[in-house]
């Protein structure tokens, strides 16, 4: 809101007013109109409203004695001598072309004894913090009005009476011990609050409650000359952060953090009360101050003679409440624990008050004439809390010597481009000052890009110029200073935008000579190289990497020389550096990593050297070491490396096998390997190259994860449904038979005599699919694989002669449909059936024997007569098996009425003479 507020005293007497539409007196109107609070006013108001400026009388039973606004909704504050009165600031649409400003009294907290500055609440040595918080009205429509809270423990009995104590009071000062309270322990203050709803009950009344966030009380500074009665509690604060304004927010302010500031004489203290309270900062002033104002960027502090500025942490603690990527390898942000420093020290004579707007200090100052020594003579009394320790004020009105001044503060890239400067004179002695300057300079730079004004300053392209170079010049110092918190290098860089080349530059001199490389710059560049950059460095700039790691670090050089960045280094060279580090350090990861460069210089005799220095199997488990050597990513996509593809052409069981190895160790994804494999076959992206193939057989033999078995079990049975069904054949020859399959895999059965049987009396064709026909049988044959969700895979095979027939019986015999898969054998392949019976109907099963198998073939029997030998053979070899396992009469009453007695009499007296014997 636009408005004015003061508190007047007139002929003994204390008024609160409001001023509102005040401009109008600068632009040459005298009409004033007054009003009282809340006081309705009529349309036919309207125009004179828009021309006058109106007075707002605002009525309170005790005396106001300070006053605070809202800077987020423009409510007001008001402080009296044991109660907190708040006023909502409302807008009044009187017609469409006029709105004015009101207030309404909303709410009174009752405060025990205490005289208040904002929803911060000070006495002489006390500090507490409240919050105001909404609260849903409970179900019968009411909600209690008052807040009390459990206090410390006082004495009862054993202690001094009342009037003992007043007796005393010119013998003793008495002063309670100092308590700091933070969070819901500062619900243990012996100050309870009551809170008083003025408003008329409606639908929109807000509800409050209070809640405690912070409660500090301070003891009396004590000296060899008595009591200091001047130790007192000044310049209670509460100063907003808000969200860094973005071009889609526009104007819109949202609240971040919140800070609170107060101060004793000689020492001020900063509290954050946002999501968490802490104390962020101490200030410990030169001489006593009387007055100070907190903004984003400084503490502004007058005392009897100066005007100094300190730095804040506002803006760190704010950029981790905004930020959760701060103080991670992403972002930095100076830790919120860093000494304050002094900026600027003013002299002024007599500075009385201070305030701040924007860019400017508003300082009231008078030269003062009194005796110095008898003002601050100390006197022993009795710390009151009373109304009446408060004394009566001379008519400054009639003192000659006040003066006011505003001062310009100075912009903050010119501050910030003074403590840069400031900073450079540490620079060659690498201290800690050249960073705690830097510091300074990169949160000025940060509050001011945090500010809501922001986004339409003049300086908006130069601050976040700032911000950059203030990022680089901090990953400079971590880089080059022998610091604990070297680690800060790269996420500095990284926010500084600077390429790894720029880095380099920065850091690296040119030329041979030998520099001393500290530990920042070699984890900036390590983590760098570990990840996927799009940016590929200079020869010269890869060689002088090079030399960095081999005098830093020798152990990362195989693994720096992997990474895509290094793609331009010289061969030779890395070989040179390689083979120095081997003669002491030796491992299977150097040796994979000297091939790879014999491979980038064609020396082939050197590859192979290298490449029979260990077993297959452990340079497969090598390749964990170090992936890179095998697969890189370019904008997110998998790629093989040089290295992939010539073991593809040369060796590629151990490139299968070095793949599998890098699933089973997390260091390659199920997805990522299909790309991978796609890349290396150079085919179309939705033929699937045998290699891939390979390698799910492969990771089939290993794999342990249920959820990835049956992803990778549908594949390969997918693929060799589309070889059959296409009679495409694969474009190199399988790594691995049917019979290695079975040997070594648990998922792929042996196949079934039945289906052996079946295949037997194929088609020409089938043979040359053999492989891939005898796999999927082999697969369907284990209990692995989930019929249920192959079903729709094995569908295009239903009608492929007797491939489809196997297929299709041994879907049929894992979903216990038995009497189906022996329809359809006994429909197309009648031989098959009493093997099939044989191998699948035991157990709980044989009772298809007689109740389906027995039945069937005698009725196609008799239907064709002595024409299929095949049929009367299957139904000897049936009843053989029915005779031995029924009773005769059960047996009896399966034969058929009509059947010729001397073909089923054997059966019969085997049945009989069964029975006998047992």
């Amino acid at each position: 809101g636009d408005y004015l507020v003061t508190i007047e005293e007139k002929s003994k007497a204390t008024f609160l007013r409001a001023y509102m539409n005040w401009r109008c007196m600068s632009a040459g109107s005298s009409r004033v109109c007054v009003r009282m609070v809340g006081h309705k006013m009529e349309e036919s108001y309207g125009e004179t409203l828009k021309e006058q400026m109106s007075i707002v009388e605002m009525p309170l039973s005790d005396p106001p004695l300070c006053i605070s606004c809202c800077p987020v909704n423009g409510d007001l504050l008001v402080g009296c001598k044991n109660k907190l009165v708040m006023f909502c600031l409302k807008y009044l649409v009187i017609n469409q072309n006029l709105t004015v400003l009101d207030f309404e009294r909303s709410l009174i907290l009752h405060i025990d004894n205490l005289i208040a500055g904002h929803i911060a609440i000070t006495t002489e040595l006390d500090v507490l913090i409240l919050k105001l918080e909404l609260v849903q009205q409970s179900a019968d429509g009411t909600e209690p009005c008052a807040h009390r809270v459990s206090t410390l423990e006082k004495p009862v009995d054993g202690g001094p009476s009342t009037h003992t104590l007043q007796l005393e009071l010119d013998e003793f000062i008495i002063c309670q011990k100092p308590v700091e309270l933070l969070g819901e322990e500062s619900k243990l203050c012996e100050i309870p609050v009551t809170l008083e709803s003025t408003e008329l009950p409606t639908e929109d009344t807000k509800h409050f409650q209070v809640q405690y966030l912070l409660f500090r009380r301070f003891t009396p500074d004590q000296s060899p000359f008595g009591f200091c009665e001047e130790t007192k509690l000044h310049s209670v604060q509460l100063l907003p952060v808000y969200q860094t304004a973005h071009e889609e927010t526009g104007n819109r302010r949202e609240l971040l953090s919140l800070f609170c500031f107060f101060s004793l004489p000689h020492v001020g203290y900063l509290y954050s009360v946002g999501k968490l309270v802490e104390l962020i900062s101490t200030y410990q002033y030169s001489e006593k101050s009387e007055q100070a104002v907190l903004t984003p960027q400084f503490l502004h502090v007058i005392t009897s003679e100066n005007l100094q500025c300190f730095t804040v942490r506002c803006s760190a603690a704010a950029a981790r409440d905004e930020d959760p990527y701060i103080d991670t390898t992403v972002k930095a942000c100076p830790p919120v624990a860093l000494d304050v420093c002094t900026l600027r020290m003013q002299l002024f004579i007599g500075p009385r008050a201070i305030c701040h707007f924007k860019n400017h200090i508003i300082l009231l100052t008078k030269a003062n004439t009194e005796d110095i020594t008898e003002r601050r003579k100390p006197t022993r009394r009795m710390l009151s809390r009373k109304a009446d320790s408060i004394k009566s004020r001379t008519n400054s009105e009639s003192e000659p010597g006040w003066n006011l001044y505003i001062i310009n503060t100075v912009s903050t890239i010119q501050l910030y481009r003074e403590m840069v400067d400031y900073s450079r004179t540490y620079e060659n002695v690498k201290t800690e000052s050249c960073i705690h300057l830097l510091s300074e300079a990169h949160l000025l730079v940060r509050a001011a890009i945090m500010d809501p004004s922001f986004l339409k300053s003049d300086e908006k392209e130069e601050l976040l110029r700032a911000f950059r170079e203030s990022c680089a010049a901090l990953g400079d110092c971590y880089s080059r200073f022998d610091t604990k918190d070297y680690h800060l290098a790269l996420p500095y860089y990284r926010m500084s935008g600077l390429s790894m080349t720029e880095v380099l530059k920065r850091l690296v001199s040119e030329g041979d000579e030998i520099q001393t490389y500290e530990r920042g710059l070699i984890f900036y560049l390590t983590h760098s190289f570990n990840e996927d950059l799009n940016e590929e460095l200079s020869k010269e700039s890869a060689n002088k990497v090079l030399q960095i790691f081999y005098l830093a670090d020798p152990v990362q050089l195989p693994h720096i020389l992997c990474s895509p960045c290094m793609r331009n280094v010289c061969p030779l060279t890395a070989v040179k550096y390689l083979q120095k580090i081997e003669k002491i350090m030796p491992s299977v990861v150097l040796t994979l990593t000297k091939a790879f460069m014999a491979l980038k210089m064609g020396d082939l005799t050197m590859y192979e050297h290298e490449m029979n220095s260990y077993k297959e199997t452990v340079l497969a488990c090598g390749f964990t070491g170090q992936p890179k050597l095998l697969r890189q990513h370019k904008k997110g996509i998998v790629t093989p490396t040089e290295f992939a593809v010539h073991l593809k052409e040369m060796q590629p069981g151990l490139l299968v096998a070095a793949t599998v190895a890098l699933h089973e160790n997390s260091k390659i994804e199920l997805e990522e390997a299909d790309t991978f494999f796609k890349m290396l076959g150079s085919n179309s992206e939705n033929t699937i190259p045998q290699l891939l193939v390979d390698f799910w057989e492969a990771l089939l033999v290993v794999c342990s994860q249920e959820e990835i078995l049956q992803e990778l079990l549908l594949r390969v049975t997918s693929q060799y449904v589309w070889r059959i069904s296409n009679k495409q054949l694969p474009e190199t020859k399988p790594l691995k038979t049917t019979e290695d399959l079975i040997n070594s895999c648990n998922h792929f059965g042996l196949i079934f005599p039945w289906v052996t049987s079946v295949m037997s009396v194929g088609s020409p064709s089938d043979r040359d699919y053999h492989e891939d026909i005898s796999k999927l049988q082999s697969l369907l044959c284990s209990q692995s694989i989930n019929i249920a969700s192959a079903l729709p895979i094995l569908e295009p095979l239903t009608e492929a002669g007797n491939v489809g027939l196997t297929i299709h019986v041994l879907c049929s015999t894992r979903l216990g449909k038995y009497e189906e898969a022996i329809d359809q054998l006994l429909k197309r392949c009648p031989y098959a059936a009493v093997l099939y019976a044989q191998h699948e109907l035991k157990d709980d099963n044989r009772a298809v024997w007689w109740n389906k198998l027995l039945p069937e073939l005698c009725k196609r029997t008799r239907l064709a007569g002595n024409d299929c030998p095949v049929l009367i053979s299957s139904l000897k070899e049936t009843l053989s098996v029915v005779a031995t396992e029924l009773e005769l009469r059960d047996f009896l009453s399966l034969l058929p009425e009509d059947g010729t007695a001397a073909f089923f009499l054997p059966h019969l007296l085997h049945c009989s003479q069964k029975k006998q014997l047992t």
